[in-house]
């Protein structure tokens, strides 16, 4: 960055630039990718010239060139102020380190995560939200990712040694690797994972070894998010400004503003207040104007706040000093550490002004899954410029046999005969007997066939076979992973109950939904 003193003076030759619109912002937090490669706000621009009774004037610049002109009525008007350099430097991804959270016990999931880390929790049918951050990392160059894990995490390491351990994706110099929580020497080193800052900080050792030496940031994750995005356009925006953390938001509405941190921001896109999922009174208090970062009156209306994502660029040197000295008893980035260093340190906030979900809660979850069967998601998994990566399970085509099947995604190696499946998602080796009727439901598919002779073996002695049964209707459900339902059941929830708790049943209901455990056995005629 470079302090320029500019000098204004009337000038009746150049025409209105708010029409050409050559300050665009095409996407980001205070102008991100500005045309010409100068990375300043608009935002900035307008109260720069505000501050000097001045008019706004530039001509139309040529691609590759920056021209812009603050005219005044006077003669001469002068102010200083900080812009970035023309010649910009670009962030290296071979500089930047990823680290993928692994998340806690994962209690708004529950019962999704009686068995499975919150990042191995299936998501679209084939893939696990792990797949999400890390088909980002590789789409960004980023090459150099640690997952921290710690609860229930077999299943998710299991996940991450099939998917990104060979099978085409090439690394080069970098590497996938899994940090689990353990227990070192010193009283210290006795406790587990306290939080998310805690998890870091327990790893901090690794980013001091000589092979990390490189590393000017770090960028830190969540595992439970749906979104796609190029985080070296976060990293550069960090970059530009010089920003010793940032913060990725997004503008949210009333209705879960409450489950995240709410940011205000300064004309210049630095945070000057953050308040960890704040409610009542002081939710109100963090409502802000967000039309001012680009949506529409409408959509500003609908979003009245700036929500953190979870999503963290750190300089190195400055995440080393936070966590080690500055907050050594700090345990968390969302609640503690973000919060104080936004009194201290540079903290910017980048917009992003796509599709993000945060799958915390059984009702985010079901309706995020639900989405993808539209016509036109908000989310889609067919990008071929930037993939989802997942692990090759190397199955046969799904068969279907006389179905109607409207507005759903059935994944890889599932049977279906005769059946109706309307919104909603068939995971993969799913098998749909004749009869069944399925509506907005989510059905995690299997982890193993059943032959045909064992299913026929099962059905002679009374028992239940993975997969859904003859005349079975279900709707507005989650079905876990191995789960057997018999013939002639209804699962429907007709009388609206929002929560339960029956595990000898074999299902709990969350948010209305009904959800069936993993391996659950639903007997034949159950009414649910």
């Amino acid at each position: 960055m470079v302090s320029a003193c500019v000098t204004l003076k009337a000038n009746t030759h150049l025409v209105n630039s708010r029409k050409d619109n050559t300050f665009r912002q095409d996407d980001g937090f205070l102008g991100e990718r500005i045309k010409g490669g100068l990375n300043y706000s608009p935002w900035i621009i307008n109260q720069l010239a505000s501050s000097l009774r001045t008019k706004e004037r530039v001509k139309k610049a040529k691609p590759g060139v920056v021209s812009a002109v603050l005219t005044s009525s006077d003669t001469k008007e002068s102010v200083a102020f900080q812009m970035p350099s023309f010649l910009r430097r670009r962030a290296d991804p071979k500089n930047v380190v990823s680290i993928i959270l692994g998340g806690g016990p994962g209690i708004q999931l529950f019962p999704l995560t009686k068995r499975a880390a919150t990042p191995a929790v299936p998501v679209g049918g084939c893939y696990r939200l792990i797949d999400i951050p890390m088909s980002n990392c590789i789409n960004s160059g980023i090459n150099k990712i640690f997952v921290l894990t710690q609860f229930n995490s077999a299943s998710l390491n299991r996940h991450i040694s099939r998917t990104y351990f060979g099978n085409g994706i090439n690394f080069g110099d970098g590497y996938v690797e899994v940090l689990a929580a353990t227990q070192t020497p010193g009283e210290a080193g006795k406790k587990w994972f306290q939080g998310t800052a805690d998890a870091v900080r327990q790893f901090t050792w690794v980013f001091e070894d000589a092979k990390h030496t490189n590393i000017e940031n770090v960028l830190i994750l969540a595992g439970d998010h749906l979104y796609r995005m190029d985080y070296m356009d976060l990293v550069q925006s960090h970059v530009d400004r010089n920003a010793d953390i940032t913060v990725s938001c997004a503008a949210v509405g009333d209705s879960r503003a409450s489950d995240y941190g709410l940011v205000k921001v300064d004309g210049r896109g630095r945070i000057i207040q953050f308040s960890e999922k704040p409610m009542v009174a002081d939710l109100k208090a963090m409502q802000v104007d967000t039309s001012v970062l680009g949506l529409s009156p409408h959509e500003a209306k609908k979003s009245p706040y700036i929500a953190s994502m979870g999503v963290y660029v750190f300089k190195t040197d400055v995440l080393l000093k936070l966590l080690k000295w500055r907050y050594p008893t700090s345990n968390d980035f969302g609640s503690e550490i973000i919060p104080a260093a936004v009194r201290e340190q540079n903290v910017q906030a980048y917009f992003f002004n796509d599709y993000w979900e945060d799958i915390g809660t059984i009702k985010s979850f079901y309706d995020a899954n639900l989405a993808l069967t539209e016509e036109n998601p908000m989310f889609k998994f067919y990008d071929p410029k930037t993939p989802i990566y997942t692990s090759p399970r190397f199955l046969p085509p799904t068969k279907i046999d006389k179905c109607q099947i409207v507005d759903a995604i059935i994944s890889h190696g599932c049977f279906l005969r005769e059946c109706t499946v309307q919104h909603s998602i068939v995971g993969e080796r799913s098998r749909l007997d004749y009869g069944v009727e399925l509506q907005d439901t989510v059905m995690m598919g299997a982890d193993y066939y059943q032959t045909e002779s064992e299913i026929a073996s099962l059905l002679a002695e009374g028992k239940v076979p993975i997969g859904i049964g003859r005349n079975t209707k279900i709707r507005n459900c989650i079905i876990d992973k191995n789960a057997k339902i018999g013939k002639d059941v209804v699962i429907m929830n007709k009388d609206g109950i929002q929560e339960a708790d029956r595990p000898e049943d074999g299902f709990y209901v969350r948010s209305g939904i009904t959800v069936i455990l993993e391996k659950a056995t639903i007997e034949d005629g159950t009414v649910i």
